[in-house]
């Protein structure tokens, strides 16, 4: 009954930008934590970004200065801005949140393809 949809992928030269969202939406009382993460083929899923419900982040070291997470609140929704892309940014991307409706649950969207070609 709670839905998380991503938008915002696509294909980006190396050096370009993306924005990629996500909206949560349903059964939703509050969020705590909001996160990105990230999988290529052959590889584990990695975090990204997160930030929790008082607006704290944290990064990969992998992305630091080339990433920014933010969130809305009032909207259920967290942002992340890629600045500097490499062709090892290339993934697919999914939004991550513990949000608590009857229980604190944890929910996964779909998961949005980012591929950034030299």
């Amino acid at each position: 009954q709670v839905r998380l949809v991503e938008s915002g992928g696509g294909l980006v030269q190396a050096g370009g930008s993306l924005s990629v969202s996500c909206a949560a939406s349903g059964n939703i009382h509050s969020i705590s934590a909001m996160e990105w993460y990230r999988q290529a083929p052959g590889r584990l899923r990695e975090l990204v970004a997160g930030i929790t419900n008082g607006g704290s982040t944290n990064y990969a070291d992998s992305v630091k200065g080339r990433f920014t997470i933010s969130r809305d609140n009032a909207k259920n929704t967290v942002w992340l801005q890629m600045n500097g892309l490499r062709p090892e940014d290339t993934a697919v991307y999914y939004c991550y949140a513990e949000i608590l409706a009857s229980t604190r649950q944890t929910y996964w969207g779909q998961g949005t393809q980012v591929t950034v070609s030299s």
